[in-house]
């Protein structure tokens, strides 16, 4: 061992040697240089990757340093062409940079401190146009989202073909969004609608033009949430009504054309005929498709929707029938419709993988004064003994801007309805043994309704709320409950809450809220009820008596309606309690409605009692002294 140390120690002190000598020794620049051109040339050819990886190197270092000056300027300008595969030059005076491809070029201007001047966009064979948005882009330094636009320019010309075919297919897109936008102001103009109202019922939405890589945006559906974020208050709802809504707002799509293995005929010119709408919604008129103004192209119109949205079965195959174009290009995968739904809502709350909570369909949400747990049963069969069946849909094609209202009439109809049930959809926590939860199922009937259960807020009985999505501006709801069961609210109460809210949660707290305040008022008018009853039941006058014939005295000149028995003072005693409770509760219609209901139930009392307390002087002062403001005709 020690042998094999010493070793060790004589091959390091002779190592070290050998480096002091290197390190002593003097050596001209002429020799350095001879030596490290040598090293150059024995250098290998650098690998793709390695190339790339450097590439990304310099771009990460050139996003790093801060442009203040005409050269940082423009070696950025040219650093984001590489980073899209396009290519650069700049002026003699270098206060120009173009950034090319074969399809279109982008004019940067800037002065000799750098500073932007204008931004222009000339596609292929047009003029320059400037493009405000990427004016401010550039001033705000947001390289970032200069990016992205020229990133949507060069896949704007993803189409196959020659230079020649693309520019047909550039055309096609032009005269569409000419179409649409014509749509757009003859509807506004014929209805007179505000921003809101475009979008929900315009016949191509709220048309966004085109700008730099952006395409025509079409916005079709905003829910109540959308508008009123909760928490945050950055939309305001008159904003809406009057200023420029954000292009990620609610449900949209852009409008696009791409390559397709089949050939379509597309129009080349615009197809609307005329400024004046054939009906009042702004319905346009189209002239006929001919050779003249269209031509076979192996290309397609899509609408691209700007997120994954669900949609069922039927929906998909009503959006191919209207325009004869399949939707998906191959079989889909289908999946329970509410399945899809759920995973679309929590990846819209920035949830990256559904929790455990999206694994047993159980999710809680918390209310002012109320908490709720919603199961949703998406696995109930509804036709043929499957659940409700459907896929995601991240493009639609067409063909004629004609089908474009239909198309977006679809969209609205499955986004109303994804939003109901999504609603209920949070990523909130709430133990099940919280006191007081409230527990709901929520299960799918047809492809646009389901029904919401859940235990009656009085009895110990289940009662249940029908949904009906009529479209995206109706619900239509109806309560079913035992025939015993006390009245909870009224149908029409939960659609105008429903078409108000577009939540189920919001929904069943108002539903719950109001059978509170019936509740409230059900002792008073059953006290009431029970207390006619049993006074007609047991006061019941013979045949011949004179009390038949109308108000007048008892044989014993002691009863004021005739009725043997009866004295004043438990009689006064009951008008006293009907005045109390009407007075308390504000409510005389209802008051008068359980007394007489009470009292028709006997022939000849109806009468003598409705007239006494009704046309008499004993409840006549407040009771009709509110009426006498409406029509002479109406009535108790």
């Amino acid at each position: 061992v020690s042998e094999i140390e010493s070793e060790k120690q004589s091959r390091m002190t002779a190592l070290l040697e050998r480096l002091h000598g290197k390190h002593n020794s003097s050596r001209s620049w002429q020799e350095t240089s001879k030596v490290v051109r040598q090293a150059m040339e024995k250098r290998g050819v650098i690998n793709t990757a390695g190339h790339q990886l450097l590439l990304n190197c310099l771009e990460t270092l050139q996003r790093a340093l801060k442009v203040s000056s005409l050269p940082s300027m423009t070696d950025r300008l040219e650093s984001i062409a590489r980073q899209n595969m396009l290519g650069s030059h700049l002026s003699p005076s270098h206060t120009e940079c173009y950034i090319t491809s074969d399809m279109f070029y982008v004019e940067v201007h800037l002065d000799k401190a750098g500073k932007l001047v204008d931004v222009k966009v000339a596609h292929h064979g047009e003029n320059p146009v400037s493009c405000p948005e990427l004016i401010q882009h550039l001033r705000d330094k947001n390289f970032d989202e200069f990016s992205k636009h020229l990133k949507g320019l060069v896949n704007l010309y993803k189409l196959p073909g020659d230079n020649k075919l693309k520019t047909k297919m550039y055309l096609a897109l032009q005269s569409l969004e000419l179409d649409l936008t014509k749509m757009m102001h003859m509807f506004r103009i014929a209805t007179n609608a505000n921003t809101v109202e475009t979008i929900l019922h315009g016949s191509v939405g709220l048309l966004t033009a085109r700008s730099g890589g952006h395409l025509v945006s079409l916005q079709c559906y905003v829910s109540p949430n959308d508008i009123f974020e909760e928490g945050t208050g950055d939309i305001d709802y008159y904003l809406l009504l009057y200023s420029v809504v954000p292009r990620t707002l609610g449900v949209s799509v852009s409008v696009t054309v791409e390559g397709t293995t089949l050939v379509y005929k597309l129009p080349i010119a615009p197809l609307i005929t005329g400024s004046h709408p054939v009906d009042n919604k702004g319905t346009p008129s189209f002239s006929s498709v001919t050779n003249s103004n269209c031509v076979d192209l192996p290309a397609c119109f899509f609408l691209k929707m700007n997120r994954l949205m669900p949609f069922s079965l039927s929906y998909i195959k009503k959006m191919g029938s209207t325009t004869g174009i399949p939707v998906l290009e191959t079989v889909p995968t289908l999946s329970p419709l509410y399945d899809l739904i759920i995973k679309s809502q929590l990846h819209e709350e920035g949830e990256a993988s559904p929790p455990a909570l999206a694994q047993s369909m159980r999710f809680y949400t918390s209310l002012p004064g109320q908490q709720h747990c919603y199961f949703l049963n998406g696995d109930a069969p509804v036709q043929d003994g499957r659940s409700l069946q459907g896929a995601y849909v991240s493009k639609i094609p067409f063909r004629h801007p004609a089908q474009v209202p239909a198309l977006l009439d679809i969209i609205r109809h499955q986004a109303a309805y994804n939003t109901l049930i999504g609603s209920c959809v949070k990523k909130t926590y709430i133990k099940e043994d919280t006191p007081g939860l409230l527990q709901f199922e929520v299960c799918p009937l047809t492809d646009s309704s389901f029904s919401v259960s859940f235990q009656h807020p009085v009895n110990e009985s289940l009662v249940c709320v029908v949904m009906e999505v009529i479209d995206s501006r109706q619900v239509a709801c109806k309560l079913y409950k035992g025939l015993s069961d006390a009245l909870i609210c009224t149908d029409d109460f939960i659609t105008k809450v429903v078409q108000r809210c577009m939540s189920i949660p919001v929904t069943m707290r108002a539903i719950r809220r109001k059978a509170e305040t019936i509740q409230a008022d059900t002792p008073a008018l059953s006290l009431i009820a029970e207390t006619v009853e049993i006074m007609v039941k047991k006061n019941l006058p013979p045949t011949g008596s004179p009390g038949y014939m109308g108000m007048c005295t008892g044989p014993d000149g002691s009863n004021p309606v005739g009725l043997p028995g009866l004295n004043t003072g438990l009689f006064l005693l009951l008008l006293l309690l009907l005045f109390w409770t009407a007075f308390f509760l504000n409510n005389w219609k209802k008051i008068f409605h359980v007394f007489y209901d009470n009292c028709i139930m006997y022939k000849c009392h109806s009468f003598l009692m409705w007239n006494y307390c009704f046309e008499g002087n004993v409840l006549n002062p407040f009771l009709f002294k509110k009426k006498k403001k409406k029509k002479q005709n109406s009535s108790i």
